[in-house]
Order: structure tokens, then C-alpha cells, then sequence
């Protein structure tokens, strides 16, 4: 008698049930902030040394913008994303207009990486904790496939 190759679990897309740290939002609204500090402070000096005053109406319009932003995008986003690692799988959904939900096997994970800007590890946080990292990697060695 032969045996036949046990089936791969069967994956479903599903919201995954863990929130990023909640000091993901004062990183967001720090890239956010300093994103909007370049764009105002480039108004500004258009306006300050060529005079179009034309473009008040509008520099004011991008200030409201850029205040709504930092305020209200990081705490949706919050809100929004999440991720989850099982044994057979990593969960991730993000977006805010729209959503994007991703499915990894962990047969199928090659690499783990992380990465830590400045804001980031003044934060301590990284795009992955040191947790996670190892966890995934134990994981995935465990895994049985060849990851191809």
C-alpha cells in the first residue's frame, strides 16, 4: 500500500486578530507630520518669496488637509490593520479605503526580515518584533515543504 502525500490544511481568508502596537501611531503620525512639515514649509516659501497670493486659498486648504491627516489617518490605520501567525499560516490586513488581506503558507516563507528607521527605534518598534521573528523562523523550519 502506498501512501499518499497528506493534504496541505486548507487555507481561508479571514481577518486576522491581533493589532499592531499602539505606538505604531505615533510613528504614523510622525511620517505623516514630517511628510506635511516639507509640503507646508515649500508653500510657505513660495508664498513668502514670489508672492503669488493667489495660492493663500489653497496653501490654506493643503494646511486643513495636512492637520486631518496627521489627526485622523494614524488612529484609522490603527484601527484597520492586523496581522496573526498560526501554525500553517501569517495573516495581514491593512488598508483604509481599501482593503488588502494577504494569506502566507508558511511553507512558502523564505526570509524573515525587520527593519527599524530612526523614528522607529526611538519608538522600539521595528516593522516585525524580535518575537515574531523568532517565532516565524521556528515556524517555518517546522514546516515541512521546500518553500518554493
Amino acid at each position: 500500500m502506498s501512501s499518499a502525500p497528506s493534504a496541505a490544511p486548507r487555507l481561508r481568508l479571514r481577518a486576522p486578530a491581533h493589532q499592531v502596537d499602539p505606538r505604531a501611531v505615533t510613528w504614523w503620525r510622525l511620517q505623516d507630520g514630517l511628510f506635511w512639515a516639507v509640503v507646508l514649509v515649500a508653500v510657505g516659501v513660495v508664498l513668502v518669496f514670489w508672492r503669488p497670493w493667489w495660492l493663500v486659498a489653497p496653501a490654506v486648504a493643503v494646511a486643513v488637509v495636512a492637520l486631518v491627516d496627521v489627526a485622523v489617518s494614524p488612529r484609522v490605520r490603527y484601527a484597520r490593520h492586523r496581522w496573526e501567525v498560526t501554525d500553517v499560516a501569517v495573516y495581514v490586513r491593512t488598508g483604509t479605503i481599501v482593503e488588502d488581506r494577504r494569506v502566507a503558507p508558511l511553507s512558502r516563507v523564505q526570509t524573515v526580515d525587520t527593519q527599524r528607521g530612526p523614528l522607529q527605534q526611538w519608538l522600539r518598534l521595528s516593522t516585525v518584533t524580535a518575537e515574531l521573528v523568532e517565532r516565524l523562523t521556528a515556524a517555518t523550519e517546522a514546516t515541512p515543504g521546500d518553500a518554493t
